[in-house]
C-alpha cells in the first residue's frame, strides 16, 4: 500500500469487507506505533456475527482489531484478505 495515502478522516466510518463480499464491519479507529507511526490494526465498530466467529485479537474493551497487513484495498470500502485474519 505504499505510495496510497488515505488520511485518517477518510478511513473512519468505512465498510470493511473480505475480498469475498463478507461484510465483517465499520472502521472506528486504528491502532499505531507510536514512535514510528506505523498501523498496526483497525478498530471494529458494528461487528456483524460473521466477524464475531473469527479468531481476532481484541481490544482491552472488547471491540476486535483486523490487522492493518491483512488490508488488500482501501477505497469505498477497506478490502481484507481473510486469509491473513485467520
Amino acid at each position: 500500500m505504499q505510495g496510497n495515502k488515505n488520511t485518517y478522516n477518510s478511513i473512519l466510518g468505512k465498510m470493511i469487507v473480505t475480498k469475498e463480499g463478507k461484510r465483517l464491519g465499520f472502521v472506528k479507529d486504528t491502532t499505531f506505533e507510536t514512535k514510528s507511526g506505523e498501523l498496526i490494526n483497525l478498530v471494529v465498530k458494528d461487528s456483524t456475527p460473521y466477524t464475531k466467529n473469527l479468531n481476532l485479537e481484541k481490544t482491552s474493551g472488547g471491540e476486535l482489531l483486523i490487522p492493518y497487513n491483512s488490508i488488500i484495498a482501501i477505497g469505498d470500502f477497506v478490502i481484507v484478505s481473510e486469509e491473513d485474519l485467520i
